[in-house]
């Protein structure tokens, strides 16, 4: 961390956004009349997600009856033990 005075911030800014950028200074606090007014940290990106389909290709297979427990799941999530749907379900078919 660098603390620097207002004067040396504005004759500086570009150096100093480019050391936080680099990132050879993790923030810099700029002080007016020896006090911490502000804070200048790096901006986290988001990382590019468009390169996530299809990522785990070919490290797993699926078997072909995966989708065989669905209406058990179901049963468990929207039934109630007596076989009647819970209070407020009622547009989901299970059966």
């Amino acid at each position: 961390m660098t603390t620097v005075n207002l004067f040396h911030a504005k004759t500086h800014l570009s150096k100093l956004v480019d050391q936080i950028a680099s990132g050879e200074e993790s923030e810099v606090v700029i002080s007016r009349n020896g006090k911490p007014v502000a804070r200048m940290v790096p901006i986290k990106q988001n990382k590019d997600i468009s390169c996530r389909i299809g990522i785990a290709e070919g490290e797993f297979t699926v078997p072909e009856n995966i989708d065989s427990a669905n209406e058990e799941v179901a049963k468990l999530f929207y039934q109630n033990s007596d076989g009647t749907a819970p209070q407020g379900i009622h547009d989901i078919e299970v059966k």
